[in-house]
């Protein structure tokens, strides 16, 4: 596999399945939306989905959630997580495992800074809703837009994945193909039963 001289790392191979995936599924709407499955402090599991914000510059999966939800409580205490994206124009299905890591702006405040500027106005407005969770306040505020300038609030977080562990299910096939990368295994290809 050719090395990008501009990454600091080396490219795992699922990478550029994953990008040709997204790239299939176009604009359509969800094309960002993962699941992110976790377990809760009472041992309990928890799937959300939230929008994929990009990679790290040393090659982790990054996300935005609200400090105020339960999610930053629960990864806190166990921070081993499963990503569940599915691509339904491509007709696959990527699970990745790994180990997520909370910033808060006084861990990273320059990459958290950039995904706030990169965030439409109307993606802010749920930074300035009231406390996810709490019972609807009818009162609000319910805010549509915070427009660009406006300073990022305290309650962004930036969850970090460190993939270790990436199975690919492509149904296009018969039968279908899926495949396996392990870190520890350097990244080494195995194909699975589907």
């Amino acid at each position: 596999m050719p090395v990008d001289p501009s990454r600091p790392y080396p490219l795992p191979p699922w990478r550029p399945l994953l990008r040709a995936a997204r790239q299939r599924e176009g604009r359509a709407p969800g094309a960002s939306w993962l699941q992110l499955a976790s377990v809760a402090a009472d041992g309990t599991p928890r799937v959300r989905t939230l929008v994929f914000r990009g990679w790290s510059d040393e090659g982790a999966l990054e996300l935005l959630t609200d400090a105020r939800s339960e999610k930053p409580v629960e990864l806190s205490g166990q921070g081993q997580v499963e990503l569940c994206w599915l691509f339904r124009k491509a007709r696959e299905q990527f699970r990745l495992r790994g180990a997520a890591q909370l910033l808060s702006d006084g861990d990273a405040p320059e990459a958290l800074n950039a995904h706030w500027q990169r965030l439409t106005p109307g993606g802010r407005s749920v930074w300035a809703w009231p406390h996810p969770g709490q019972p609807f306040d009818t009162a609000g505020p319910w805010p549509e837009v915070v427009a660009d300038g406006e300073p990022q609030p305290p309650h962004l977080v930036l969850i970090r994945i460190q993939i270790q562990r990436v199975e690919q299910l492509d149904l296009k096939p018969h039968p279908h193909r899926r495949l396996c990368w392990d870190r520890g295994d350097d990244w080494v290809e195995r194909r699975l039963n589907p």
